[in-house]
C-alpha cells in the first residue's frame, strides 16, 4: 500500500479539494475546474447533501483519471456507503481503526484525522500511511512541530483546518515536513461564484508551486 500512497503523492498535486456543501447540479462544473488546474484528491464531505450521489455522479466521470472520494468518514457504515459509491479517496476526522483496515483492503487513497501522538500512533499501527492533522489551526505550527519529530519518516502528513492562501504560512508548513495540505472553506464554501472558485483554486497551486522551488 506504501507504494500507491507514495507514487500518487509525488506524481500529482498535494492538495485536496474539499467540497464542502456543494450541490450535486453544480458538483460536475467546479470539478472539471479543479482538473484543469491540476487539482487530483477531490472530497465530497458526506455531510453534504446527496453526497453519495454526487460522489457516483463525479466518479462515473473523472475517476478513471482523478481521485474523487467522501469525507467525514468517521464509521464502518459511512464508508461502505461510499464505497458503494465509487469512492477512492477517503478523508476521516477521527481514528477509527476498522475504517482504516477496510479502506486498505479495498485499496483507497486514505487520510485518517489526527490531532494528539496517540491517534497518530493508533492510526500508523492500523495501516495508516498518511495523516490529516486537524484542526491544523487549533494544532498550530508548534504542535505539529511537536508531533512530526517523533513519527517514522514514512508517514505522509497534510494539515486541514484553517489554510489559507498564505504563502508565508503554507512555506512554514512545507519547511516543517508537510507533504500537502486540505484545503477548506478558504477553497469552496455554498454559494461561491465559480469565477471566484476558480481564482482561489488556481492562487493555491501558484502558491504550493512557488513554495515547492523555493525548497
Amino acid at each position: 500500500m506504501k507504494n500507491i500512497y507514495y507514487e500518487l503523492v509525488k506524481s500529482h498535486l498535494p492538495l485536496v479539494a474539499i467540497l464542502r456543501g456543494i450541490k450535486t447540479e453544480e458538483a460536475i462544473e467546479y470539478v472539471s475546474k479543479l482538473i484543469e488546474l491540476g487539482y487530483f484528491f477531490i472530497e465530497v464531505p458526506l455531510n453534504s447533501p446527496n453526497a453519495l450521489q454526487t460522489i457516483k455522479i463525479l466518479s462515473n466521470k473523472f475517476g478513471s483519471y482523478c481521485c474523487i472520494g467522501a469525507g467525514t468518514v468517521t464509521n464502518l457504515a459511512l464508508l461502505i456507503g461510499a464505497l458503494n459509491s465509487g469512492a477512492q479517496l477517503i478523508v476521516t476526522p477521527n481514528v477509527n481503526l476498522q475504517v482504516i483496515q477496510e479502506a486498505n483492503k479495498n485499496d483507497c487513497v486514505l487520510f485518517t484525522g489526527v490531532m494528539t501522538p496517540s491517534e497518530a500512533f493508533s492510526a500508523i499501527d492500523a495501516g495508516a500511511k498518511i495523516l490529516k492533522f486537524f484542526p491544523a489551526d487549533v494544532l498550530g505550527f508548534n504542535g505539529f512541530k511537536a508531533i512530526k519529530s517523533i513519527l517514522p519518516p514514512d508517514i505522509l502528513c497534510f494539515p486541514v483546518g484553517g489554510i489559507t492562501a498564505d504563502s508565508e504560512k503554507i512555506n512554514k508548513y512545507v519547511e516543517l515536513g508537510v507533504n500537502g495540505f486540505g484545503l477548506g472553506n478558504s477553497l469552496y464554501y455554498p454559494g461561491i461564484e465559480l469565477h471566484d472558485f476558480i481564482n482561489g483554486a488556481k492562487e493555491f497551486v501558484d502558491i504550493w508551486n512557488s513554495v515547492k522551488r523555493l525548497t
